[in-house]
Formats: structure tokens, C-alpha cells, sequence
């Protein structure tokens, strides 16, 4: 039996289907405050819009807003939107075609764009957003991942702040999905082999 030691010290038997976590909510947190003690520092006299791209990095978006708060930035210096694409489906693997399916609410014009994503693996996804975002007229446009798998790439793309390099596996939990299932999972995890049904 696989088991994890969570904040109030006691053991937790982990859900079926998960082979092991990752990193856990800790490692989690300390690679957000690490990346949002940067942000503040690299913003400290702007304004930034926060773009986090769904669904993968909602948990991670709203966690690094309010690590940026802490970090010394006013509530008035962060405005938070979404955007949402597609380039898996329900496969572990992405297809490379990227669809937009929910754009921003707010305008990019003149503004200092945040780009928020879950992980960055092949680079498809960002290098869409970064082209779609660069059409709008933003005044700076940057990139901020969670987990970065830069030995993925087939895309060559720019992502100022990583917050942890992912190992060489397909990870859930933390926004992270396997056919919409586990992004509710406080931490990054490894499946079991037989959880994969493609």
C-alpha cells in the first residue's frame, strides 16, 4: 500500500488509480511563492494581467495571485482572466492542433499579459497563445509555468518562470487531468499503468 504523509502529520492511503505522488501540495507551494517573489519583483512598478489557460491551471493561477499578494504586490496591480484551449483531448498525449475554446474577457492592448499555464510540455499550446496575445497589442508579454518538460519540445517557445522541471511521465492532480478525472487532487501524481484506457 502507497501512502503519503500530508501538513497535519498523519498518513493518508492514496485514491485508486494513483501509483505515487510527485511532488506534493508542499513542493507545490514553495515553487509558487519562488515564482511569485520573481513576478513581484520583475512588476513591482506595473500592473499585470494574469491569464491562466484552462482548465489545467486554475488551481495554479488563483494560488499565484495571491502568492504575488503576498510577495508585496497591491490588490489593484493584479486583474485575473482566463482563457481556454484544447490540444489533448482525452488522450496522455497532445494532438499538436491547438482549438480555442473561451477567450479573454479583457483586452490585451497597452496591458503587461501574464500568460499562466499547468505545464508546458511540446509547446503548442504556448506558442498559439503567445502569437494570438502578440496580435493584441499587449505592452509586455511573458510566460509562467508550473511544470516546464523542456526535452519535449517540438515548438521552440520562451517561458520566463518555471516553477519545476515535470519528470519524463504523465502527471495529474493540481488542475492536471486524465480524461477530466484527478485535477482535483491537491498534488502532482503518477497514474498506475492500468488507469490508461488509450
Amino acid at each position: 500500500m502507497v501512502r503519503i504523509v500530508n501538513r497535519t502529520e498523519t498518513e493518508t492511503t492514496l485514491p485508486e488509480g494513483i501509483a505515487a505522488v510527485v511532488f506534493d501540495d508542499q513542493a507545490i507551494r514553495m515553487a509558487t511563492d519562488r515564482l511569485a517573489a520573481r513576478i513581484a519583483t520583475d512588476y513591482r512598478d506595473r500592473k499585470v494581467l494574469v491569464v491562466g489557460v484552462l482548465k489545467g491551471a486554475l488551481f495554479f493561477t488563483a494560488d499565484l495571485a495571491r502568492a504575488l499578494q503576498r510577495a508585496g504586490m497591491a490588490p489593484d496591480q493584479i486583474t485575473l482572466d482566463f482563457i481556454a484551449v484544447s490540444s489533448y483531448g482525452n488522450a496522455r498525449r497532445s494532438s499538436g492542433e491547438v482549438r480555442l475554446l473561451k477567450d479573454t474577457s479583457e483586452s490585451l492592448e497597452g496591458r503587461h499579459v501574464l500568460i499562466v499555464e499547468d505545464i508546458v510540455d511540446n509547446g503548442h499550446t504556448l506558442h498559439y497563445l503567445r502569437a494570438v496575445f502578440g496580435g493584441r497589442g499587449p505592452a509586455s508579454l511573458a510566460a509562467c509555468a508550473l511544470l516546464d518538460k523542456p526535452y519535449h519540445r517540438c515548438v521552440e517557445v520562451p517561458v520566463e518562470y518555471v516553477g519545476m522541471e515535470a519528470p519524463d511521465e504523465f502527471v495529474v492532480g493540481y488542475g492536471l487531468d486524465y480524461q477530466e478525472s484527478y485535477r482535483h487532487l491537491p498534488y502532482l501524481a503518477r497514474l498506475h499503468p492500468w488507469v490508461y484506457r488509450d
